[in-house]
């Protein structure tokens, strides 16, 4: 075994091929050509500024009518995006992921739709993907159990180990002439709620690992709590609104299973309403029910004693538009809890353009904002900033909790690769100077050799 790029390459060895997430977040897509197969992991959308998401309407670097299979890690957009598109341009095998996450998918996938479609009337945007591509794509997903060794073709073997990130995500090992390769997808922080933990890494030959907090460490499980607690106090003694911009997937559960504790539990969850303004943040909330044997035992615990933990006198789920507007005529102190999570998009942008200039009111960021969103510029101290082609100054309190990410810091990325000894590293969904720490931590505390791809490369395994 070696590793070599490109110009190096052995005729038919086991190759990686980095179409995406390479020096960047978003846009996950890696090709797998092995044992005469062309296996696509993910195929996620790039997220942030104009020029990173005009990337999504750019032909693919294969045909898609040449893919064998796709296998997705999990459902978050910037993994599951742009499958549509594949089946839109003649992609018709199977797309292998977790039951769970079938059906989180194709939630996003029509989220994404009615989006593209309200984007296309108001600012004559082109679509990605139309209705039809999106009941195509659903069509080809075949849902696998966690830890299930599957023969997706003679000889070539796929397993989908749970990466505790979201419900229903998974790393997928697959196993071919003797060779193994891992891709991490997203991984889980430590101890979070309502998921089971990461599995741990069997040893491999290759891992593409992501690196998107492998830069930094995570403030621990009980300061977590210790600041919502505290940002959610000094946000009601103000009297404003606090703006919390969730992904509608994992973090949006976690945040309102840590506010349910504090309200019915605690007790010391303040007296305010506390809007969830996501349809599809509302809509998972039904795949959580459908499958609690991913539950913790914590959760599986509340499950069993009949405590919905995602629900407390003081939530209020505002599906409809209509029901969405009426939250502005309810004085503060409140909460509003909306999607998009780096707010590039959705409900949150209107309340944003609202209450960002009010002195009292503050935006509680608890997830990872991508190089040129809204978010990021927020998150990194902007004055001013642009919404719907309107001026805002920004006068509201601006905090974060890097807690409530749904990824592994620095310190958990370095153990997970370890206990899987492999041989090589890759480096990517992570920007240019977390990723290269951490190949560089890779190397000097687990001795690999450990990379980081710039897109259109290719590695040998």
């Amino acid at each position: 075994m070696y590793n070599v790029f490109s110009n190096h390459l052995r005729k038919n060895a086991t190759q990686v091929k980095f179409f995406g997430a390479a020096h960047e977040v978003t846009g996950s897509c890696h090709m797998l050509e092995v044992a005469g197969k062309r296996l696509l992991i993910d195929c996620g959308m790039f997220q942030g500024s104009a020029v990173n998401e005009e990337k999504n309407y750019e032909n693919f670097p294969f045909a898609p009518t040449d893919l064998d299979a796709v296998l997705v890690t999990h459902s978050h957009l910037d993994h599951v995006g742009r499958i549509p598109k594949l089946a839109r341009e003649g992609f018709g095998k199977p797309v292998y992921m977790t039951k769970a996450a079938v059906e989180l998918a194709a939630l996003v996938w029509e989220d994404t739709l009615q989006i593209m479609q309200h984007d296309k009337e108001k600012y004559q945007k082109p679509m990605l993907y139309e209705a039809q591509d999106v009941a195509t794509a659903e069509g080809l997903c075949q849902g696998v159990n966690y830890r299930e060794r599957l023969e997706i073709f003679p000889g070539i073997f796929a397993t989908w180990y749970d990466a505790g990130h979201i419900f229903g995500s998974a790393f997928i090992v697959v196993e071919a002439d003797g060779e193994k390769v891992a891709f991490s997808g997203d991984l889980g922080n430590v101890n979070v709620p309502i998921i089971q933990d990461t599995d741990e890494l069997p040893e491999v030959d290759m891992l593409i690992l992501e690196s998107t907090y492998g830069d930094r460490v995570h403030e621990s499980e009980q300061e977590r709590k210790e600041l919502i607690n505290s940002f959610i106090r000094t946000g009601v003694a103000q009297g404003g609104t606090i703006m919390v911009p969730a992904f509608s997937l994992e973090r949006t559960q976690e945040l309102l299973y840590e506010l349910n504790r504090l309200s019915e539990y605690d007790k010391t969850l303040p007296q305010i309403p506390i809007f969830l303004d996501s349809p599809l943040a509302i809509g998972v909330i039904k795949v959580y029910d459908k499958y609690p044997e991913y539950y913790d035992a914590e959760a599986m615990r509340l499950h069993l004693s009949g405590d919905n933990f995602l629900e407390f006198p003081e939530l209020k789920m505002t599906k409809t538009v209509l029901e969405s507007k009426k939250i502005n005529a309810v004085p503060g102190p409140k909460m509003v809890i909306a999607g998009s999570g780096m707010m590039n998009g959705g409900r949150i942008l209107h309340h944003a353009l609202r209450y960002l200039p009010d002195p009292k009111s503050t935006l509680l960021i608890v997830g990872y904002q991508a190089e040129g969103t809204l978010g990021r510029r927020l998150y990194e101290g902007a004055k001013v900033v642009k919404i719907y082609g309107q001026e805002v100054r920004v006068k509201c309190k601006v905090r974060a909790i890097g807690a409530l990410s749904a990824h592994a810091d620095q310190a958990k990325l370095l153990s997970w690769a370890s206990a899987g000894r492999p041989k090589q590293v890759y480096c990517v969904h992570g920007e240019a100077k977390a990723a290269t720490e951490l190949a560089h931590r890779l190397k000097e505390k687990i001795g690999t050799n450990a990379y980081v791809p710039v897109a259109g490369e290719v590695a040998e395994v």
